[in-house]
């Protein structure tokens, strides 16, 4: 019988190795629990762990929410729903210095209530925002730095990925995390539209004058957005009012965005094929990590990881806040080399119950895990959104994009700090449905 600590070691130096190697997260993870799991009890009930649990799980009706909202969010890039929500924004913020940067940032509040994902609200609003700041005169470093910072808000805005991804690990209420995003996703916006402004007063060469267009104008840009704000309010509200499961409400909006794209007679049945296949592919890749995970979580049971973890960190005495401040410095890390949801399902089996051991809210710890992978995203050396920008705009450079985001970052940081401090800000819409 081998050693249970000398296996949990080899069972991450595994995974880490296969990760230094490319190899995906999620095969990597999966990879690695199986040996682990077969070391220590026989690889027959190993195999046998693979064609149940995951079959099992990925057969459960909750889990048909994530690829449902995934093509929501597609649709809506598609049929050019995201540009109507730029153009709004652009009209509305635009009449003042560096409105425009506050324009970028409140639609991409606005696409991330339809999409959900960090990755694809940063790389929609490069291509609709950074020309037209570039035409406008906007410096790059305010420019890219802003696109970046705004994309995060995908990660948080209900109908949020990364939070569905954290109750269905947690069998926390989907519904309750989506309305606990809801404060402080405003909260954000508010919080980056000041950022945009302080840097302006700081350095005002980096942003034109603003030119205040017609009323009418602006009111017309708001009644072409009027079916998918419905939408949205619908699929949020059915939630909220218990009308749909979270399931049925992702039914309910991708079915709703495809109806309102062709009534837009700007899609086609080409590009819905185009988005149903960028749906299912990134609906693998996530479910693919989940795969993973739950085979490493039956690993990490077994070898009794999350308890030993649990005591390393009770042990050294530093109290509650000190442990949280700990397992959010991890994460921080971690989201700086791997995708949010990736972090999300990769820590939360091990730290969720040292959090419920200390007492803090589940709903209000998953809020808190969000905002800080959201900072990963757009954190040096690595930063997800950040290589998104690069990698659609070529001709900018990365440090620029660096220098863009650091006011932002620590924005951020003051952001936790406050939801650390006042956690009924984050509770106070979930608690009148509990």
């Amino acid at each position: 019988m081998l050693d249970t600590n000398l296996v949990m070691f080899l069972g991450f130096g595994l995974t880490l190795l296969l990760c230094a190697l490319r190899v995906p997260i999620g095969l990597a993870m999966g990879s690695s629990g199986i040996i682990g799991f077969g070391l220590l009890t026989g690889f027959e009930p190993a195999f046998r762990l693979v064609s149940h649990s995951v079959i099992s799980t990925f057969s459960d009706y909750t889990m048909g929410l994530i690829p449902l909202f995934i093509l929501m969010g597609a649709v809506a890039v598609a049929s050019g729903i995201s540009a109507d929500l730029f153009r709004a924004a652009q009209l509305w913020f635009g009449g003042f210095r560096g409105g425009l940067a506050a324009a970028t940032i409140a639609s991409c509040g606005g696409f991330a209530a339809i999409c959900g994902s960090s990755a694809a609200t940063a790389a929609t609003m490069t291509r609709l925002a950074l020309p037209e700041m570039k035409r406008y005169g906007y410096s790059e470093r305010l420019a890219t730095g802003v696109i970046a910072a705004g994309g995060t808000l995908g990660v948080l805005i209900p109908p949020s990925i990364a939070l569905a991804i954290y109750g269905l690990l947690t069998q926390q209420s989907i519904g309750l995390l989506f309305m606990a995003g809801v404060v402080p996703g405003i909260v954000a916006i508010a919080f980056y539209m000041l950022t945009a402004r302080l840097w302006l007063m700081r350095r005002p060469q980096d942003a034109p004058a603003g030119i205040v267009p017609p009323l009418r104008e602006r009111v017309v840009s708001l009644t072409r957005l009027s079916p998918i704000i419905l939408l949205c309010l619908t699929v949020i509200g059915g939630i909220y009012g218990g009308i749909f499961t979270p399931t049925e409400a992702g039914a309910v909006g991708a079915t709703g965005a495809i109806v309102i794209a062709f009534a837009s007679r700007r899609f086609s049945f080409e590009r819905l094929f185009i988005s149903l296949t960028e749906s299912v592919r990134t609906a693998a890749a996530i479910l693919t990590i989940l795969a993973g995970a739950l085979l490493f979580g039956y690993f990490l049971t077994i070898t009794q990881t999350p308890q030993k973890v649990a005591q390393v960190l009770l042990d050294a005495d530093l109290g509650a806040y000190g442990t949280l401040l700990v397992i959010l410095a991890v994460m921080l890390v971690l989201g700086c080399v791997m995708d949010s949801a990736a972090v999300v399902i990769l820590t939360v089996p091990i730290v969720y119950p040292i959090i419920t051991q200390l007492g803090f809210d589940p709903i209000w710890f998953g809020v808190i895990v969000t905002m800080t992978v959201e900072i990963g995203m757009i954190s040096p050396p690595f930063g997800l959104n950040v290589f998104v920008i690069k990698g659609i705009s070529k001709n900018t450079d990365i440090w620029e994009i660096y220098k863009g985001v650091a006011p932002f970052i620590l924005a951020d940081i003051v952001r936790i700090a406050v939801m650390i401090l006042f956690p009924s800000l984050v509770l106070f819409l979930p608690n009148l449905l509990r």
